[in-house]
């Protein structure tokens, strides 16, 4: 039950039989608000029959893949050597554990043998088979 009918209730059977009592009006404020709310009520009248088939076609995904490979192929900007170069060299560290080691030219190995004394030898190790 409602606590207003209590309350009805409880001043029907009050001791105070002859006395009545006065309810606090309700405000202005109140009061406009209660009719602006009424008001801005939707009614029938207002209310737009919307198609299931619309509804459902707008809440569809759209297949975004080619704008999408539009954008991406538009944006093939790619870095100069020139500039990949500084910013590699600005990223290494400064300290020796970080740098490159640097190529090592290793020296042409030099025959011990002349060609004459090669050709010695092929013919005595060959003519022995």
């Amino acid at each position: 039950m409602s606590a207003s009918v209590i309350r009805r209730g409880l001043e029907l059977f009050s001791e105070k039989d002859g006395e009545t009592h006065k309810q606090k009006k309700i405000s202005r404020n109140k009061q406009r608000v209660h009719r602006q709310t009424v008001k801005s009520k939707t009614t029938v009248k207002d209310k737009h029959i919307k198609s299931a088939v619309d509804e459902y076609r707008k809440k569809q995904k759209k297949n975004q893949l080619s704008s999408n490979l539009a954008y991406f192929l538009a944006a093939d900007n790619k870095t100069q050597t020139k500039h990949v170069g500084k910013i590699i060299q600005q990223h290494s560290g400064r300290r020796a554990c970080h740098q490159a080691d640097l190529p090592v030219n290793k020296p042409e190995e030099k025959s011990v043998f002349t060609e004459q004394e090669f050709q010695k030898f092929q013919k005595e190790y060959f003519s022995k088979l």
